[in-house]
């Protein structure tokens, strides 16, 4: 299955890509996305192995299953001030 993986702020600046379409399988799972992801190789492995991750705008944790056609986030820490 595809799924579009968007990428904010400062993990926009180390991967260099504001969106990215990637294929896994079937019954994957958000945490399956970012290994994906990391396994890449640099700079994809800069990525933590536990950000925040959102589903269709939608905040979920890492262990939520993905369908195709879903667009997920990963939205690095904010600091306010």
């Amino acid at each position: 299955m595809r799924v579009e993986t968007l990428f904010f702020a400062s993990y926009r600046e180390t991967v260099g890509l504001g969106r990215l379409e990637v294929s896994l399988d079937e019954g994957a799972r958000a945490a399956d996305l970012v290994r994906t992801l990391r396994e890449r190789g640099h700079p994809f492995d800069r990525l933590p192995a536990t950000p925040a991750v959102a589903v269709n705008e939608r905040y979920v944790s890492l262990d939520t299953p993905l369908s195709a056609d879903d667009t997920i986030a990963l939205i690095p820490p904010v600091a306010g001030g």
